[in-house]
């Protein structure tokens, strides 16, 4: 094994290490987690809540055991793969040692260690841009026609991943057609590689044909309860706190695609940085949305270090663009990870605010950060509703019916009984089971709205109790209620029915 490959090597194991140490044993997984993992149960080419890949993940993990340490795997293994295209690139922009170390560096220690904790979409793609940028510059490089295709196919899985990888093209279009490399759409293989591209992502688009187009119901409630509190001033403070430690290697990677000579070729990278920030900016996109954009910018960043760092007094700064995002990770891995108890981040709360960390997408400041407050009280949910369903009778013909695809994906994944929790949201809509003749409803309700549950709920059975609460007052779920009611004096199936169609309804008339 080559010193360079060793080092790599290297960079890759810390990477899967950090992932796995920087997640306190306390935590338990995280709201949308839950979701992902029950797609493997419903296989299908779309669903309301994400395009379909993550599902085919989850389908691989459910089939290795559905544990933990597989979930955690899959989103480090992406955050490994974007290091190793960002090491690739430089070795084809011809960076030395120093300028792939650096480049590792740089992305080993950003956001990525926080993004890369989670199983959801987002890692997968980072690494889908990392990937489309990195194959641009191989056509850029040779001029081979075959990275077209390669191109075509990486955007078709990003798309089938998450639609966010759309903004890349917006980015790219205008920035291809000011640059010299416009010439590319006289291509006929250019072409070629778009019909590929559109076979590939067209079983989704059917998809989202046939059931109504809810990508835009989802996207027009985005819009009303999250992006309406996204601010220009925190999204521009989180896109330099992205990649803090590798901010002067992207902003040497931006002034040397536009002014470096032998990265004359590479100028629309610059246009295409600025066109799909500001399109981001233009719609009020959630900050994290963007991290795709950077990791390629640390490679041309780090190969134009190198070589001005390479001769005379100079050299002596190397180390201090090493240090950097050494020493500013240190600050971040006390605030940005959940590797320290609840307890300890209310008491200490000063840091993770001035960082904007306790800001959830409601706009205000909690006890904790979203994500950290997400990844509590499923256990206790799951465990007192596994409880509460071995005491009712006549267990086949009772439905677990939550508030939220977190409460229901939870009970899914923790529970030792057949229980098959749904819900009324996200994709749980497209799952319920109404060939089972329901006597029995196990009601999980947000706190708010408690005295409504039971007043407008119990006159229609027989029995009703409240069984138990979230007691963990730092989940974001905290006081969920579960209700257990029995002996339906209704159709509980009908009722179901016509709540499930009003829901669809509402979807299609956005």
């Amino acid at each position: 094994m080559t010193k360079k490959n060793l080092i790599l090597f290297g960079f890759i194991l810390l990477k899967f290490i950090l992932q796995y140490v920087l997640i306190s044993p306390e935590y338990d997984l995280q709201r949308d987690e839950y979701l992902h993992l029950d797609q493997a149960h419903h296989l299908a080419w779309g669903y309301l809540s994400v395009p379909p890949v993550t599902s085919w993940f989850s389908y691989i993990i459910l089939q290795l055991g559905n544990s933990v340490f597989w979930i955690k795997f899959f989103p480090a293994l992406f955050g490994a793969l974007t290091l190793l295209i960002v090491w690739k690139t430089i070795e084809l922009l011809k960076g030395n040692l120093y300028a792939l170390i650096l480049g590792g560096i740089c992305v080993l220690l950003s956001c990525l260690l926080r993004l890369n904790m989670l199983y959801q979409p987002n890692s997968f793609d980072v690494l889908c841009w990392t990937a489309l940028y990195y194959v641009l510059i191989q056509y850029l490089t040779s001029e081979k026609t075959k990275w077209l295709y390669f191109g075509g196919v990486i955007f078709a899985f990003g798309f089938l991943n998450k639609y966010n990888i759309v903004f890349s093209l917006l980015g790219l279009i205008p920035a291809v057609l000011l640059s010299k490399q416009r010439k590319i759409l006289a291509k006929k293989e250019f072409y070629f590689a778009l019909i590929l591209e559109l076979i590939l992502i067209l079983p989704n688009l059917y998809w989202q044909y046939s059931n109504h187009f809810p990508i835009v119901h989802h996207m027009k409630e985005l819009a009303e309860t999250q992006l309406v509190n996204v601010d220009l001033g925190d999204f521009l403070k989180e896109q330099l706190l992205f990649f803090i430690g590798g901010l002067p290697v992207i902003l040497f990677g931006l002034y040397a695609v536009l002014f470096y000579k032998p990265f004359k070729k590479y100028q629309l990278f610059f246009a295409s940085f600025v066109f799909t920030l500001l399109i981001f900016i233009y719609f009020k996109a959630k900050a994290y949305y963007a991290i795709g954009l950077y990791p390629i910018y640390i490679a041309f960043g780090a190969v134009y270090i190198a070589e001005i760092l390479d001769k005379g007094w100079k050299r002596f700064l190397k180390p201090v663009f090493i240090l950097i995002p050494l020493l500013l990770f240190i600050p971040l891995y006390h605030v940005a990870f959940p590797n320290k108890s609840p307890e300890y981040m209310v008491a200490h709360s000063e840091p993770y605010q001035k960082l904007g960390l306790l800001r959830w997408e409601d706009g205000k400041d909690h006890h904790l950060p979203q994500d950290f407050a997400d990844m509590l009280g499923w256990k206790e949910l799951a465990r007192k509703t596994d409880s509460l369903y071995a005491l009712v009778p006549n267990q086949k013909e009772t439905i677990v019916l939550c508030d939220n695809y977190g409460q229901a994906g939870a009970i899914n994944y923790y529970t030792k009984k057949e229980i098959k929790a749904v819900s009324f949201n996200a994709d749980y809509l497209n799952w319920f089971d109404l060939s089972i003749p329901y006597k029995n409803l196990i009601r999980v309700k947000d706190f708010e709205e408690n005295d409504k549950e039971m007043k407008e709920t119990s006159p229609y059975f027989e029995t009703a109790v409240i069984g138990g609460q979230v007691t963990n007052r730092y989940a974001r779920g905290y006081l969920a209620t579960i209700f257990v009611f029995t002996n339906s004096k209704i159709d509980i199936n009908k009722r179901l029915e016509q709540e499930i169609n009003e829901e669809k309804n509402s979807i299609r008339n956005d």
